[in-house]
């Protein structure tokens, strides 16, 4: 020991490093049997604790590993629902799509038929008309042709005369070769 304060001393002298001699007297002999003494009193209670604190942070962990596996298998789940709602979404789509090509065609054959229909009787009403107006026509010119022929009678035969003396004579030419 004497020598350990020798070496303090001349370290002193130098106006260097300067410890003080007295270790004792300094507490640093103190502080570390402090340390020494807790430590060694409250090594299981501390130890306990820590590994108390390492349990729960390792169940804090797996939870949240198990939480993010729950998360991911929800997540893909969710994914594998929106395909198959795309799926779906593209379905309706394609037969609405094929729902309003067969209405539309349907609308249109409906109207081709009314209209042929439509057509068909006004072809009815148009002919019908037209065999009127022929019949009318026809009456009218028989009408007109038989007042022309009973004026003309009528004419010839206001001669008595000429009439009498031409029925006479072909009666007469008729009784000769007898």
């Amino acid at each position: 020991m004497e020598n350990f304060n020798q070496i303090f001393s001349l370290m002193a002298e130098e106006d260097g490093f300067t410890l003080d001699p007295l270790i004792l007297e300094s507490g640093v002999i103190n502080i570390v049997g402090l340390i020494v003494i807790v430590v060694t009193t409250a090594k299981d209670s501390i130890g306990a604790m820590l590994r108390e604190r390492n349990k729960t942070i390792s169940e804090n962990v797996k939870d949240a590993e198990n939480r993010l596996n729950e998360a991911e298998n929800r997540l893909n789940d969710a994914q594998k629902q929106l395909n198959q709602a795309n799926v779906v979404i593209s379905k309706i789509k394609s037969d609405t799509l094929k729902t309003k090509k067969l209405m539309l065609e349907a609308d249109a054959n409906e109207a081709k038929n009314d209209l042929k229909f439509r057509f068909e009787r006004a072809m009815l009403v148009f002919t019908s008309k037209e065999r009127q107006i022929f019949y009318e026509i026809k009456e009218q010119i028989t009408s007109l042709v038989m007042t022309r022929t009973v004026k003309r009678v009528k004419e010839t035969f206001a001669q008595e005369k000429p009439t009498a003396k031409l029925i006479n004579n072909t009666i007469r030419t008729l009784e000769l070769p007898s």
